[in-house]
């Protein structure tokens, strides 16, 4: 298993914001969270890749929105946010050394942040970076590959990633209050803690689960459930509205 990352912007204090103010990151640390984050794949068998081909893009450390990484083919992304439209250019060259290449294009837009795969289900948050043209888009290119593609209303959360993830058995962890469950037909949900309300983001690799330190009630509950789970601060990201998905391009983890 392969994990794709990049490197974190001197720049990212001029992230892309929607939901979260704005507060002071501290570009040190945040090296030095992204070295523990890579130190955290490792840990759960991945090979981590780190690029440093977007660094004047503020938001490049979040390589997982430029492209959908499927067994049979990468799409590249169409980012919904215009300052990052050029980054998935300089993931591409990285990704057709290991698949097949097609592409989202405008005024289809599509985030990899937005897209949870469940098996041969593909569920596409409809959110302020993703629209239904790139979610036809997609789906275009995933049947061919016997994928079924779902659209999936948010509320109040930047992507599907931040209000739901795939845990180890297929079940969904989620935050209610951002996904309505009665849009996630023929999956069992499973509830953050309420005092928790971004926990819902996090990545399954094998029976692994990575979850930010930000979030123990989570964790110890992922514990009850007979996972690994593996822990990391991830605060400074946390202020450019990120999670533990969105750091990386993971490949081969289903």
């Amino acid at each position: 298993m392969l994990a794709i990352t990049h490197v974190p912007s001197p720049k990212i204090q001029q992230c892309e914001l929607t939901y979260v103010s704005r507060t002071v990151i501290e570009y040190p640390r945040a090296l030095l969270q992204h070295d523990s984050y890579c130190r955290m794949l490792r840990d759960c068998g991945a090979e981590v890749r780190v690029l440093d081909v977007n660094r004047d893009y503020p938001d490049c450390v979040f390589i997982e929105d430029t492209a959908v990484v499927l067994d049979e083919v990468a799409v590249l992304a169409s980012m919904g946010a215009e300052s990052r439209r050029a980054e998935p250019a300089g993931i591409e060259p990285e990704l057709r050394k290991y698949r097949e290449v097609q592409r989202v294009e405008l005024p289809g837009t599509l985030e990899g942040g937005d897209v949870v795969r469940v098996g041969r289900t593909l569920l596409v948050g409809l959110s302020s970076r993703t629209n239904p043209a790139g979610l036809a888009a997609l789906a275009r290119v995933a049947a061919p590959h016997d994928y079924r593609v779902v659209g999936v209303p948010l509320r109040d959360c930047l992507h599907l990633k931040s209000a739901c993830t795939s845990l180890p058995d297929r079940r969904l962890l989620i935050n209610p209050a951002w996904v309505d469950a009665r849009s996630l037909p023929g999956f069992e949900c499973v509830h953050v803690p309420g005092e928790e309300p971004a926990a819902a983001d996090v990545m399954s690799i094998g029976m692994r689960v990575c979850v930010t330190a930000a979030h123990p009630r989570t964790a110890e509950m992922l514990d009850r459930f007979g996972f690994e789970v593996h822990m990391t601060d991830l605060s400074e990201f946390a202020k450019a509205e990120g999670g533990v998905t969105c750091l990386s391009l993971i490949l081969g983890s289903h």
